[in-house]
């Protein structure tokens, strides 16, 4: 099976579009707490998870003991649930496929985020993987995405949307990420191409509403899973914190649950 199926086939096994951001935060533990706290959260929320995204970076700053816990972090998620690396790659040459190996041989990844601003060489080792996905950045949930995501073309379209259009292009493994804290633009990207997979960050912390992402994009298994990381695994920063993650996560699957029973 390909990631995508892999996960359009959890996604309707959970009827959930929850991702769960697995990012612990640098002022909140210490390197030997990672593992525990992870497997912890992953273990209250994965009844409701259509996947798990952990963020290279936050194990990263911990150095070698943090990519340790990622990687007793990673033996803690169920086989049938997919997994997401979000580690936003970008460079050409004999460096994207050092990267690509890195992810997706060394580490296992599925799936992982990618930069595609220099182009489809520099995708292209990613997409060497028939078995794997990528979700390239599109529109980002960052404020200043605007700063060059909005920058207009000489052929009239924006440059996310140009984005949206041609990465699609290159693969069916390719999907794109779309901030949830732009439901506009998502609409958008939504209909230029219906039928890529989304990866929708934004979720929670960073105000995005789960009830605008749906009537944005719809409801589809396997078509968008909606991220949240920091009001999940911090729901609760008590004795109480893997109970209250899995209700988080549990609320929200349920919130767009009911957001595509709305009226449009």
């Amino acid at each position: 099976m390909t990631f995508f199926e892999r996960l359009e086939a959890r996604s309707r096994a959970a009827d959930s579009l929850v991702c769960v951001g697995l990012d612990p935060d640098f002022k909140k533990h210490r390197a030997a707490e990672l593992a525990s706290f992870n497997k912890a959260i992953i273990e209250s929320t994965a009844e409701f998870a259509a996947c798990y995204k952990p963020n290279i970076a936050f194990y990263e700053q911990f150095g070698i003991p943090g990519l340790q816990a990622l990687e007793e972090s990673l033996k803690a998620i169920p086989p049938e649930i997919p997994v997401i690396c979000d580690a936003k790659r970008g460079d050409m040459g004999n460096t994207a496929q050092a990267y690509a190996r890195a992810l997706f041989e060394t580490w296992g990844f599925g799936a992982a985020t990618v930069n595609a601003y220099q182009g489809s060489d520099a995708v292209a080792p990613f997409l060497a993987y028939p078995d794997k996905a990528i979700f390239v950045l599109c529109r980002t949930s960052n404020p200043g995405s605007r700063e060059f995501q909005e920058q207009r073309l000489e052929n009239g379209r924006m440059l996310y949307q140009q984005v949206a259009l041609t990465a699609t292009s290159w693969s069916t493994n390719v999907g794109l990420v779309v901030g949830a804290t732009a439901p506009e633009e998502l609409a958008d990207v939504r209909k230029l191409v219906p039928a890529a997979p989304l990866l929708v960050p934004g979720v929670g912390a960073q105000g995005g509403k789960p009830e605008d992402v749906v009537r944005a994009a719809g409801y589809q298994h396997g078509k968008m899973v909606v991220n949240a990381s920091r009001s999940i695994m911090y729901a609760d920063e008590g004795s109480g914190f893997a109970l209250a993650a899995g209700n988080a996560a549990r609320t929200l699957r349920d919130e767009l649950r009911a957001a595509a029973a709305l009226p449009a």
